[in-house]
This record gives C-alpha cells, structure tokens and sequence, in this order.
C-alpha cells in the first residue's frame, strides 16, 4: 500500500492507520482481547468442596446406618438438615469442577456452569432416591443384594 510512488492517497492511508497498516480487521481485534488464563482455580475448588461435602456426607449416613444397627433408630426421613446440607454442597461442587473442566476445553461460562448444574441436578437427584429406597429396603428387612445389570429395580 505505502510502496505505491503514484498514489498519494495509499499513502495518506497507510499513515492514518498508523502501526497497523499491515494488519487486518480481525487481527487488529485480536490484539486487543484479553486471554485469560484457563479456570483451573474454579475446577480445583469446586473439586475440593465436592470431596469435603462428599467425605461429610458419608459419614452421615454411615452413623445413621450405624445407629440403625445398634438401637433400631430410623433411617428415614433421610432428608434432614446436615444431611442434605451436605449433599448440596456435594452438588454444588461438582457443578464447579464440571463447569470449569467444561471452561477449559472452549465452553462459555453460563453455558458451561448451565450444562453442569444441569447434569449435577439430574445425577444428584437420581442417585438421593436410589439412595432413598435402598435405605427403606433396609429398614423394612427387604434388602437384597443390588443387581447392577438389572436397572429395572432402579426406577
């Protein structure tokens, strides 16, 4: 463009568009978007809280399970307080490290953090009712070994 000798107007141009004469629309846009880094940080928190909720929620069960061997104390209604804290917490936190792994491959954040909590919701919730009618099965002296190919007794 500069290195035309006739066209005083190529050359007007090439001034005005200063350093970036060579460059076009596109690139000049990229110099100015900021990269940030990857969201490690939000995929490793929400990896943290899933194990601490997860752990806590365990040993919930396990001393409501303990208690009910020992003195026959109820294991339902599973859904008290500390419990169900805790297993939000759990959901809570894989919907983080979920939508921050997601974050890390290209996914947009609300996209990303919507799959996730989607995903989280229908897996927590499926998972809290097996969990649910394995405790009533308990309780009621019903309980049989759990066939896993069988996902019928499932739902």
């Amino acid at each position: 463009m500069i290195s035309d000798p006739t066209g005083s107007e190529a050359l007007t141009q090439g001034y005005a568009a200063g350093s970036f004469a060579d460059f076009e629309g596109a690139d000049i846009l990229l110099e100015y978007v900021p990269v940030g880094q990857p969201p490690f940080f939000l995929a490793g928190v929400g990896f943290a809280i899933a194990i601490l909720c997860g752990l806590t929620f365990s040993r919930l069960v396990q001393n409501r399970l303990d208690g009910w061997k020992q003195d026959r104390l109820n294991l339902l209604p599973l859904a008290v307080a500390e419990t169900v804290a805790s297993y939000a917490g759990l959901i809570l936190g894989v919907t983080l490290f979920i939508g921050g792994s997601l974050q890390v491959f290209g996914f947009g954040g609300g996209t990303a953090l919507l799959v996730a909590l989607l995903l989280s919701l229908l897996t927590g919730g499926a998972l809290w009712a097996q969990l649910e009618g394995l405790m009533r099965q308990v309780q009621d002296g019903s309980f049989k070994a759990v066939d896993f190919d069988n996902f019928d007794q499932f739902f």
